[in-house]
């Protein structure tokens, strides 16, 4: 059965409606129907309630969360297995901390990464890269 672990990237891009929410989507529906296994890291949920509280509010925050944990994602804790493979990438690859940690948890459960993070192409963990947001083009300062 296909294993992916989702990034907070993944899944921000799925409530945020970017591209690549579709593939997100296809992804959770495999497992809601028993097709694949998708898997989270603990540090995910935290970036998600931050990230959407600080663009948005607090209330938005603790409703993207709450919306997380209804996914069909087994959501991965802290364990020393866990913290040793995250820490090896930490110490081997300029990863954030929070990257080191999805990255590890994708490796302890051999999943797919599917993500939008440039910092995880240069792993050799097996992964999916989705669409980047277009960027808005620049402004031409007047003459």
């Amino acid at each position: 059965m296909k294993r992916f672990l989702l990034d907070t990237s993944a899944l921000l891009t799925l409530r945020d409606d970017e591209p690549g929410a579709d593939r997100v989507a296809e992804v959770l529906g495999l497992a809601s129907e028993g097709k694949a296994r998708c898997f989270g890291c603990f540090i995910t949920q935290m970036e998600v309630y931050y990230r959407v509280w600080r663009d948005e509010d607090r209330a938005a925050g603790q409703l993207a969360y709450q919306q997380c944990l209804a996914l069909p994602i087994t959501w991965m804790s802290n364990s020393e297995a866990l913290l040793l493979r995250s820490a090896e990438f930490k110490a081997m690859h300029p990863l954030s901390i929070a990257g080191a940690w999805i990255a590890g948890c994708a490796a302890e459960q051999g999943a797919t990464l599917l993500h939008k993070d440039p910092e995880f192409q240069a792993l050799a963990l097996a992964q999916e890269l989705l669409p980047l947001k277009a960027r808005k083009p620049a402004r031409n300062p007047p003459p």
